[in-house]
């Protein structure tokens, strides 16, 4: 479980911190954050596995767990910090996850 807040207080980092002041929508500022920063950790959690050997398919399978696990970290860390855990907030992480899952699968590596 610290782990997972450790995940979700560098995500806030990245992201520039959390928008939650009582409201979740499904467009705003803060999901577009969700989903890029989805978008690169998925990518870079695939390059890494990649370059350490595994083969695509391991690859993107711990890609998505990795960037999962952030996700669900960032909004245990919100709902500790701000008292809301934002399901339309991983949805825009499975996005730019699956976003970025068809960007690496169509590249020739």
């Amino acid at each position: 479980m610290r782990h997972l807040l450790g995940l979700g207080a560098l995500w806030g980092a990245l992201a520039g911190g959390g928008e939650h002041h009582g409201s979740d929508r499904w467009i705003g500022v803060d999901k577009v954050q969700h989903f890029a920063v989805s978008f690169l950790i998925q990518s870079a959690a695939y390059e890494t596995l990649r370059a350490t050997g595994h083969g695509r398919r391991s690859s993107t399978g711990g890609a998505w767990l990795t960037t999962l696990s952030a996700g669900v970290g960032k909004e245990l860390y919100d709902r500790h910090s701000y008292g809301l855990f934002s399901v339309k907030d991983l949805s825009w992480d499975v996005g730019g996850m699956a976003a970025a899952s068809v960007a690496l699968n169509n590249s020739r590596r």
